[in-house]
């Protein structure tokens, strides 16, 4: 058994000698540097193609370490990482940082690479300390920084994800950062909701609109904050700052409303301004709402009358469904072709997503502020159409 290891070892090291002369010669007829991008990536595939990833972590291990080289063990580590093979990863970035002879300027990007391993490891706490030794890097420092912040918001450590933020705010200035700090602020301001702490939330949903002014969530906790307070009124101002903020989350914003209005018994009040947010910002949770008002204050076939116009010009399942049970409610009686069609829509709903990121396409039934996928803020929004608003 040994003798058959000892042989594979031996065709393993002739193999890469060979390939490595091939690869030096050819480059010293070229006259171009082995970092050179397209000349790394067919060589890396000839590699991966023709070679088990075993002799690969083998001929990585006993590679030099140049400025010429750096690049290859970089692209391996990656290759390995990509395939989720992290322990291989980690040992090729942890081999180039102790080898002496690695150039002090490949230094930062090689932590950051093993920075990256152990964060897909889950090994967050040294991803923590490689990233932290970043951050006074000149050509790291940001990446390190956003990598932190990611880090820091796996953990649900807000505050330290703001701190980080924040410095980052306060060398640069992008709507995108902008945002991030408004909703890292926000979700500090619902854990002190959470512990009925209502002064010290109430003061970072402001802070966070500051930060971002145009950052809904802050609104819908203040909102949740006036209602705990019973303050009716300025319930109703809040959410309808929504509209103005990011008409795409109107919906969420009507269906508080509703219930508000609901529990006041004051739904038929509502119609004219249900009706100028409709002309506005059209959309069939508002619909649903104005017909709602509509029959309360003026009755089931003014109701459905509207609701059939409507439903001519933006159809959706939803509208159709109320427009069904409307319609049998005011016969007296709900036929059988009726309830067909509201089981058959009923279930059309239920296999349907109703939020969808526009950023990367996740969907999903749940309201998200911070896609699971993407890790942006506030990209999940409800999705449009005639299966959804």
């Amino acid at each position: 058994m040994d003798t058959v290891l000892h042989w594979l070892l031996l065709v393993i090291a002739v193999a890469a000698g060979w390939f490595m002369g091939r690869w030096g010669r050819s480059e010293t007829r070229r006259g171009r540097g082995i970092h050179d991008e397209p000349s790394v990536r067919d060589r890396l595939q000839f590699l991966f193609t023709n070679y088990s990833d075993q002799a690969i972590e083998n001929f990585v291990q006993s590679l030099a370490v140049n400025r010429d080289t750096v690049n290859l063990h970089l692209s391996v580590g990656a290759h390995f990482r990509l395939k989720g093979e992290t322990d291989r990863a980690i040992l090729i970035h942890q081999n180039l940082l102790a080898r002496p002879e690695l150039p002090s300027r490949f230094s930062p990007q090689v932590t950051q690479e093993l920075a990256e391993d152990y964060m897909k490891a889950g090994l967050l706490d040294r991803a923590e300390a490689l990233l932290q030794e970043l951050l006074g890097s000149r050509d790291y420092s940001r990446k390190a920084s956003n990598q932190l912040i990611e880090l820091y918001q796996q953990e649900r450590e807000w505050d330290k994800a703001r701190q980080v933020a924040e410095v980052l705010a306060s060398h640069e200035s992008d709507d995108a950062l902008k945002k991030q700090l408004g909703y890292l602020t926000c979700e500090m301001a619902d854990e002190a909701l959470q512990r009925d702490d209502r002064w010290e939330s109430r003061r970072l949903a402001r802070e966070a609109l500051e930060k971002d002014p145009t950052c809904v969530r802050a609104n819908f906790l203040l909102a949740d904050i006036q209602q705990r307070q019973g303050n009716d009124r300025e319930v109703t101002k809040v959410l309808l700052k929504v509209f103005d903020q990011n008409p795409a989350f109107g919906p969420e914003a009507i269906e508080q409303l509703m219930q508000q209005a609901r529990a006041r018994n004051q739904v038929g009040r509502l119609t004219r301004r249900l009706r100028k947010l409709y002309e506005a910002w059209p959309s069939t949770s508002l619909l649903l709402a104005l017909v709602e008002s509509v029959e309360r204050g003026s009755g089931r076939r003014a109701a459905i009358d509207l609701l059939r116009e409507e439903l001519e010009k933006r159809p959706s399942v939803r509208g159709l469904l109320r427009l069904v049970a409307l319609a049998g409610y005011e016969k007296g009686m709900t036929t059988d072709e009726g309830r067909l069609v509201s089981r058959i829509g009923q279930m059309l709903l239920a296999s349907r997503p109703t939020y969808r990121c526009t950023n990367c396409g996740f969907e999903g039934r749940q309201l998200h502020w911070l896609c699971p996928s993407c890790k942006n803020w506030e990209t999940i929004q409800p999705i449009q159409g005639v299966e959804a608003e």
